[in-house]
């Protein structure tokens, strides 16, 4: 484990919290779909990414969701952060988008590193840095784009985050993502296949051009 953590992390923390991060982390190594923390729930660690992809979503009133962000190798997530410090329940929903691997920090860590070393502060600020403008660019996509803007990228960011061009995503799984219906989503998968851009299958769906 050290030695992953060194290879991702090395440049921004220094050894000792490399090696506190070694003596007092949980490493996980979870399969896709797998739901790491769960709406309601109480956090009581945070994630460190080794590697793999991690999807955070919203949920409204009527059980509807709403696909924020993702976080990938050498991130961890600010809404974490939050309810950890708050002790309070979770507000989002965390799944392994793909097969993944990572390390859970005790939440009792956090405040000690945060006044104890200097590059662990600057990690959790620019983590919720990063987050922020993430949420922000899906705030500006919902309010300004039109369905078939947002779409096309979810589906580029969807290939760039799996490194690759096909997407095992159902029309529906797409649709509760993007916050739609599938008959929507069905059309509009549709219209960019007539125009070459994408090739739909059965149970995936290959990136021709976008």
């Amino acid at each position: 484990m050290i030695q992953e953590l060194k290879l991702i992390y090395g440049h921004l923390f220094e050894e000792a919290l490399i090696n506190e991060i070694v003596q007092v982390g949980i490493y996980k190594d979870v399969p896709s779909g797998f739901k790491l923390i769960d709406i309601g729930a109480y956090v009581r660690s945070m994630p460190l990414l080794i590697s793999g992809v991690v999807k955070v979503l919203r949920e409204d009133k009527e059980g509807n969701e709403l696909l924020l962000y993702y976080l990938e190798k050498g991130e961890t997530c600010s809404v974490t952060l939050t309810c950890c410090l708050g002790q309070t329940q979770s507000e989002i929903r965390a799944i392994a988008e793909m097969d993944t691997k990572l390390i859970m920090v005790p939440i009792q860590k956090m405040e000690e590193w945060t006044s104890k070393y200097k590059t662990w502060r600057n990690f959790v600020f620019e983590s919720y840095h990063n987050r922020f403008n993430e949420l922000l660019i899906t705030l500006d996509s919902i309010a300004f784009s039109n369905m078939d803007e947002r779409l096309l990228n979810y589906l580029k960011e969807k290939a760039r985050i799996t490194n690759q061009n096909t997407i095992y995503s159902t029309h529906q799984e797409i649709a509760d993502e993007l916050h739609s219906s599938r008959v929507v989503i069905s059309r509009l998968l549709k219209k960019l296949e007539n125009i070459g851009s994408i090739a739909l299958h059965r149970n995936h769906i290959s990136i021709i051009k976008l």
